[in-house]
């Protein structure tokens, strides 16, 4: 039985990818030596890394001359506080939308580094909706959002303006989704495990001339100078999960880029919700208008009935749908590479559950 995968992480990647990974392992370029022995330095991995920094660029619409890809370590997490640490002085104030669980624990880690505006906070109602009404504080020195919620299930679907205000983004779960104006960020960045690649490489996109105008003295590792200067190189970086993330920018920009990512999410968000929206079983539990094509969310009626249609949808393969430990109740992830299919799959379950318990 085929199985489709729901599960929020650590990824789904296209089937193409994890063949192709998978014989960079036993025999990487006909060298007759595994990706995982060869030398970082060498011109074969070096070609891997020039060419997932210039995909990244090409996909986004952006100029190596104005900014620079860097791929690092230790999760969106890292960039919590690597953000603030070489963006913002003590002195100095960066504005946050709280929009959940991961933009709270930004904003804890940027009050290490300077000033916090929380400009505005969905927590009023659980983080079920996207805060419209904010200002951005005059002479911020950036805007930081959280592009995509997985765990209540939000997502922005118009880029806020912020001005000459630089826009900071945390995009781990809906990066290269669809199309967006990048030009209008000054950083974004992403862990790779949801669109992009295995978990173990974090994505950090920098306009350059953001870098190096605070005070403080930062740690060389944690210095986004140090990693623009070598390349993403200074030391061993992880190869694997980098050469599983170029193969999956080639297979994003073979399908047509972000405009055919678009159309396919859209497509199985379209389909998802609107069986959601018809069915007597179940509710939805982000506002519609903010809902999140990457990440849906979602209650039955019946509490009494959760196990069962757990039970249900793993008899026909559909795998991961248990909704977040902090919230309960079911979420489908839809990342890039899921195909309308499963989608289909997971729809005839709910369809045929309501038919014999609602």
């Amino acid at each position: 039985m085929k199985k489709h995968n729901f599960s929020a992480g650590p990824a789904i990647l296209p089937q193409e990818v994890f063949a192709q990974a998978a014989q960079a392992v036993r025999d990487f370029d006909g060298m007759g030596l595994s990706l995982l022995e060869i030398s970082h330095r060498s011109k074969e991995f070096t070609r891997v890394m020039e060419e997932a920094q210039a995909l990244v660029l090409e996909l986004a619409g952006l100029s190596a001359d104005d900014y620079a890809v860097l791929f690092l370590g230790g999760g969106a997490s890292s960039q919590f506080f690597m953000v603030p640490m070489n963006l913002l002085n003590e002195d100095e104030t960066a504005a946050y939308v709280n929009t959940g669980a991961w933009a709270t624990k930004a904003i804890k880690e940027a009050r290490h580094f300077g000033k916090v505006a929380v400009v505005a906070t969905s927590e009023d109602r659980e983080f079920t909706y996207i805060p419209r009404n904010w200002s951005v504080p005059a002479g911020a020195r950036y805007f930081h959002i959280t592009t995509n919620n997985t765990i209540r299930g939000t997502q922005y679907h118009q880029l806020p303006a912020t001005g000459d205000v630089p826009l900071v983004a945390d995009m781990s779960s809906d990066i290269f989704s669809r199309p967006l104006d990048f030009s209008r960020f000054g950083l974004f960045y992403a862990g790779a495990q949801k669109n992009l690649g295995p978990a173990g490489v974090t994505l950090v996109v920098v306009r350059k001339d953001l870098v190096g105008h605070v005070r403080r003295s930062l740690p060389t590792m944690l210095n986004y100078q140090t990693h623009i200067d070598k390349g993403s190189m200074f030391n061993t970086p992880p190869v694997f999960p980098i050469y599983a993330l170029m193969l999956t920018l080639r297979w994003i920009k073979k399908e047509g880029g972000l405009a055919a990512m678009e159309r396919r999410n859209r497509a199985k968000a379209e389909l998802f919700y609107g069986e959601l929206d018809r069915n007597p079983l179940f509710r939805g539990t982000a506002v519609p208008e903010d809902r999140s094509w990457m990440n849906a969310t979602f209650v039955i009626e019946k509490p009494e009935l959760e196990q069962a249609f757990l039970e249900a949808c793993e008899a026909a393969g559909c795998t991961g749908l248990k909704g977040h430990r902090s919230v309960g109740g079911f979420r489908a992830s839809m990342y890039n590479a899921m195909e309308l299919e499963s989608v289909q799959t997971l729809v005839d379950v709910m369809r045929d559950f309501a038919e014999r318990h609602a």
